[in-house]
């Protein structure tokens, strides 16, 4: 008697299909989680999960993932704390003569006070100015008060695109952006007494013009030391 073979067939897929599923599954979800906290985006965070819940099928039997609020603190807070600061420094520079060399915007990073650099120095030098040096004084009381005493202070130095000419002191517009950012670093620190932990200092050359280089007006825009006081969700991404 000749015995036929039955073949079976399938139930389904393969095992190694549903580990392979699995495994791709989480990497999507890593890759989300780095990319949202990249970003420190809460509600971009929130919307990408939520996302991902039930429609994906993805964290479809848990709970949907969430960020406490604490964690990147409160940027509307921060923003008419900041909005205040702004309005108190633009009465300042009214008062003072200095509403043309002065500029303040609240942007996506924070408060952004902007000085011309002839405020500060003369032209291809880094030293303060002894005048410079009350503005700076008014600056550091208005940060070392107790709403802003915590926040986290950026000052970046900026140049425009006309060559160092003769200088063995700064070669290039790299050493003058950066040395006089430092200076307005070591002065707050040292003589205003702002906490250095809360501080850092950034030289960008001309590689961050808010004007393009073609004109003197336009190259005198670009020559600037920024201020920048962080919101609290910014400071998350400083060392």
């Amino acid at each position: 008697m000749r015995k036929r073979k039955v073949e079976e067939k399938s139930g389904g897929a393969a095992e190694w299909l549903t580990t392979y599923s699995d495994m791709v599954t989480l990497l999507l979800c890593f890759f989300v989680l780095l990319f949202s906290f990249s970003e420190i985006d809460a509600q971009k965070f929130r919307s990408i999960m939520s996302s991902f819940q039930g429609g994906a099928g993805v964290l479809e039997s848990g709970t949907a993932m969430d960020i406490p609020e604490n964690l990147l603190g409160d940027d509307n807070v921060d923003a008419d704390e900041l909005a205040k600061l702004k309005s108190v420094i633009e009465e300042y520079a009214e008062d003072t003569g200095l509403k043309g060399e002065i500029t303040l915007t609240v942007e996506e990073r924070g408060l952004v006070i902007r000085f011309m650099d002839s405020i500060f120095f003369d032209s291809g030098k880094a030293d303060l100015k002894p005048e410079s040096k009350q503005i700076l004084h008014y600056v550091a009381e208005l940060l070392n008060r107790e709403e802003f005493k915590e926040k986290q202070i950026k000052i970046e130095g900026h140049t425009d695109t006309d060559p160092i000419i003769r200088s063995n002191t700064y070669p290039t517009n790299w050493e003058l952006s950066a040395i006089r950012a430092t200076n307005v670093l070591r002065y707050l620190v040292e003589d205003e007494k702002i906490s250095g932990d809360r501080i850092s200092s950034s030289g960008y050359s001309y590689y961050r013009p808010i004007a393009p280089n073609d004109t003197k007006k336009n190259k005198a825009k670009n020559r600037r030391v920024d201020i920048v006081i962080l919101k609290s969700s910014q400071e998350l991404l400083e060392p």
